[in-house]
């Protein structure tokens, strides 16, 4: 039997998700903070629930896709009075590794199975359910989120059984890591080639069709070029994951020297009013406020 879903978290991320659920037949309780951001789902077939209690009572499958640990954990501790022995919780979020041990403890508390499964994409992908999860938790839990993870992704990683480990958190790291790189000298490539004089559409004639060429470097090439900033993955969203991938560098012992740099450029788009803006933004760091 398909398992019954609630999604908590209906923001960039989630809502195309839970319509990807919809249409491969699951049921789907979603639940947001702002009501309204869940409220449209209900036409697609979604049970929109008052509160996270509400929305995982009669749930299998729990998912949250919020923005940072500190609010998967409010929102899970919220929900405890209904939380039941043998729901299978996936946290989907990106929260860094520190945040996964109490996450796991509350699981474990309550009899939940914990899955430690952060997504690799952005808003298209997740709209178009061609994720790649990165999966990490028990083996007795796999059977009942397969068909969670196919409507929702085109590829998934299990990455070991011990969830609270960390090992898909690990990997997500450095995988936005490389996407957070990639923007941040785009943007840079960008707007040195508007500040030596050129328009800046010359540097995308240059680079397309060549061997750096890649569909990300054309979006966000893209973004920049059209001044268009709807937001994939926003720049207070990004300024968020370098601290977590710079956190875990320290912990580790290792130098990630673009990474921290690219910290202060989000942190000056920030300054500027460009947080709710796609990552691309940054570029505007290249300037004098």
């Amino acid at each position: 039997m398909m398992p019954t879903v609630a999604l908590l978290g209906t923001g960039i991320m989630g809502a195309p998700m839970a319509r990807n659920l919809l249409k491969e037949g699951l049921a789907v309780n979603v639940w947001n903070r702002t009501r309204a951001k869940a409220e449209p789902l209900s036409a697609d077939g979604a049970v929109v629930a008052g509160s996270p209690a509400e929305a995982v009572e009669n749930a299998d499958v729990i998912i949250t896709v919020l923005n940072d640990g500190e609010a998967v954990l409010s929102t899970m501790e919220s929900a405890v009075p209904v939380l039941r022995s043998g729901q299978i919780w996936a946290q989907m979020s990106t929260v860094g590794l520190a945040a996964l041990l109490p996450m796991a403890a509350l699981a474990s508390e309550h009899g939940l199975a914990f899955v430690d499964a952060p997504v690799q994409g952005t808003k298209q992908p997740a709209e178009d359910g061609r994720l790649v999860i990165l999966a990490a938790g028990p083996e007795s839990a796999r059977s009942a989120l397969e068909p969670v993870f196919g409507a929702v992704g085109k590829k998934t990683m299990w990455l070991g059984t011990e969830g609270a480990e960390g090992t898909a958190t690990r990997l997500k790291l450095a995988g936005v890591n490389l996407a957070i790189a990639m923007t941040s000298i785009i943007g840079e490539s960008v707007a040195l080639t508007k500040a030596l004089g050129l328009d800046p559409a010359l540097f995308g004639e240059l680079i397309t069709g060549g061997p750096m060429d890649n569909p990300y470097l054309q979006a966000k090439l893209k973004a920049i070029l059209s001044d268009d900033y709807t937001p994939s993955f926003a720049v207070r969203n990004a300024e968020k994951d370098t601290r977590l991938i710079t956190e875990a560098a320290a912990r580790a012992g290792v130098r990630l020297d673009m990474t921290e740099a690219a910290g202060e450029r989000f942190r000056r788009a920030l300054a500027l009013g460009h947080g709710d803006e796609d990552m691309a933004a940054s570029y505007f760091a290249s300037f004098p406020a």
